[in-house]
């Protein structure tokens, strides 16, 4: 199942991510108890980024697998 955040701050992380733009997240149970997620930014790579950066945005199945396939 593929999840999504949107960036809504990019201080500190300009070269990374970008704001209003859509990311994929990765399951992180460890991640998530420091308050980090895991994202897929501009690199093409999965880091680290602090929560409080983005909000998880719900997409039905079929949407979130769509999106999957362009990114």
């Amino acid at each position: 199942m593929h999840r999504f955040v949107i960036c809504l701050d990019n201080t500190g992380y300009q070269a990374s991510l970008e704001q209003r733009k859509l990311y994929e997240i990765l399951s992180d149970p460890q991640a998530l108890e420091h308050n980090q997620v895991r994202v897929i930014d501009e690199s093409g790579e999965d880091y680290l980024f602090p929560r409080k950066l983005f909000l998880e945005v719900p997409l039905s199945n079929e949407v979130a697998q769509r999106v999957a396939k362009i990114a």
